[in-house]
């Protein structure tokens, strides 16, 4: 079972649209995915400058986040069990939960902080939920359907016939039987279901940044090399990724280009792949240590 290069589409199209806050799926190019060294570049990021964060009305959790993520590039970020990495991506994507009370972030040179939820997401900003909602009485197809048809220019139609095939195609690459496009958005789906369901969502909507908060959280071996699949195939130089997780095997398949240790609401180490093995080895204790 092969993944195609979901990452081969028309950039030029994507980033003349991405200035209008619309988004339509553009046209096949041929391309391959750019290592980081690649000289193609495109000039967009999501950049976080001193963001600080809290519960609303109760207590701080993002202290003072630094972070820049080119387009192009896969950052992971890793870290003990309340850190904060969850509420970055919460407050990334507007939960009303939450409240920034310091800081800026931009995505592509638009203020995200400004925009309700979903202008965020019309912008080119996507979330993979840690736990993935239920939405009953809304099926797969037509909620997809809805969302494209959302990111279209004033005007513009969806082809039904061409949205249906590729979502068939989608889910045959991502082993998902047909049957899921009819069910209600997550509801009765197991744990490793609603994983895959979240990367459906992904490769149908093709965000210019995306967030995977724990995806390899209640996948099996054969579910994690097929969910990293579709999104190794989305790696491109006009996408980004911030991938959270706790654990190395993610990273094993979705290799980083820069890695993150998340603690006490802030970042506090940056490294390449052998950061990973190095935590993989001794743990999260390196952080006490230094506290002392």
């Amino acid at each position: 079972m092969s993944i195609k290069n979901w990452g081969d589409v028309d950039a030029w199209r994507l980033l003349a649209r991405r200035d209008s806050g619309m988004m339509a799926r553009a046209g096949s190019v041929k391309a391959k995915r750019p290592d980081s060294s690649s000289a193609i570049r495109y000039e967009m990021s999501l950049v976080i400058k001193n963001l600080h964060a809290c519960v609303r009305g109760g207590q701080e959790i993002l202290c003072g986040v630094d972070l820049d993520v080119p387009t192009g590039e896969v950052h992971a970020i890793m870290g003990p069990n309340g850190s904060g990495k969850s509420t970055l991506s919460k407050v990334l994507c507007g939960h009303p939960d939450y409240e920034v009370t310091a800081g800026s972030v931009e995505l592509n040179g638009q203020d995200l902080l400004a925009m309700p939820p979903d202008a965020r997401s019309r912008a080119g900003l996507f979330l993979a939920f840690q736990y993935p909602v239920e939405v009953p009485g809304v099926s797969n197809a037509n909620f997809l359907r809805a969302a494209l048809k959302a990111r279209l220019p004033e005007g513009e139609e969806l082809d039904a016939v061409a949205y249906y095939k590729r979502l068939r195609k989608v889910m045959n690459e991502l082993g998902m039987d047909p049957k899921f496009s009819s069910r209600a958005v997550n509801e009765g789906f197991s744990g490793g279901e609603k994983k895959r369901n979240e990367v459906l969502q992904m490769l149908m909507l093709e965000p210019l940044c995306a967030i995977l908060d724990e995806t390899d959280s209640g996948l099996d071996v054969d579910a994690l090399r097929i969910v990293s699949q579709g999104v190794n195939a989305m790696r491109s130089a006009f996408r980004s990724f911030l991938v959270i997780t706790h654990y190395k095997r993610l990273l094993d398949y979705i290799v980083p280009d820069v890695v993150h240790v998340f603690h006490q609401g802030r970042i506090e180490r940056t490294g390449g792949r052998d950061l990973v093995d190095y935590i993989e080895e001794h743990g999260f204790d390196f952080l006490k240590k230094e506290d002392a």
